[in-house]
């Protein structure tokens, strides 16, 4: 009986893929040290738009999450490192369509950056790879709000008090400058996504001296809570 040369060729491939662990990036597998070697980070961005097309499309990868926890356990290699905001509403794996493995996530009310995270961010590109940094920020953001009105609570309010710098440097005809109006709002997330990227680069050494050399790229985003589209702020 004749055997499609084909068929063959293809069978070859497959076996040769799975001893050497060679799992193209987008596919539903968990991300070997190879792929990350060969991700930049503009491939790494167009990745993540990708994924945020699948998802608002409904067209999500198939992914055996156990098979992936047994593919990790020896090690990770992420692409990107995400900082976004503790909102449940904004996940970003599932945003963005991603498996265990895919990226490093930092999730803080107001999606800011402090030493910690900072440190965790140099971790992340450094030590472990990952070849972009987004800061996500998104449309009706609790945190926003309250700092926009400036509310009082416990510790939060010292947490809150990281976005103040957004509120007071949103300029133009906004009235009221409260969470009352939905375009001050918004003004203030994009502006404290921008801030917190400058605030980034002049606080870690690290960070700044691997995005100047090109070793890692850096975007900010903004998250719609009422369609699940990511904008990236390029």
């Amino acid at each position: 009986m004749k055997v499609n040369r084909v068929k063959v060729i293809w069978l070859a491939m497959a076996v040769l893929f799975a001893m050497t662990g060679a799992v193209h990036a987008d596919s539903g597998a968990a991300l070997t040290k190879e792929v990350q070697a060969s991700i930049t980070s503009g491939k790494a961005l167009e990745m993540l738009k990708q994924g945020n097309q699948r998802f608002l499309s409904g067209q999500a990868e198939k992914r055996d999450f156990l098979a992936q926890v047994k593919q990790t356990s020896g090690g990770q290699f992420p692409f990107a490192a995400i900082v976004s905001c503790l909102d449940s509403r904004v996940p970003p794996e599932i945003v963005f369509d991603r498996g265990i493995g895919d990226l490093f996530v930092a999730r803080v009310a107001g999606n800011f950056v402090n030493d910690d995270i900072l440190g965790s961010l140099e971790y992340a590109a450094r030590v472990a790879g990952a070849r972009l940094i987004v800061i996500m920020g998104h449309t009706e953001c609790g945190a926003v709000k309250g700092a926009c009105d400036s509310a009082q609570l416990g510790l939060l309010t010292a947490t809150l008090a990281n976005i103040n710098p957004a509120v007071n440097s949103v300029q133009g005809d906004y009235s009221p400058r409260s969470s009352k109006n939905k375009e001050f709002v918004q003004a203030v997330a994009e502006k404290n996504v921008e801030l917190t990227m400058e605030k980034l680069r002049d606080r870690s050494v690290v960070l700044r001296g691997m995005l100047d050399k090109g070793e890692i790229g850096m975007v900010g985003a903004m998250y719609d809570v009422s369609t699940g589209k990511v904008e990236f702020l390029e």
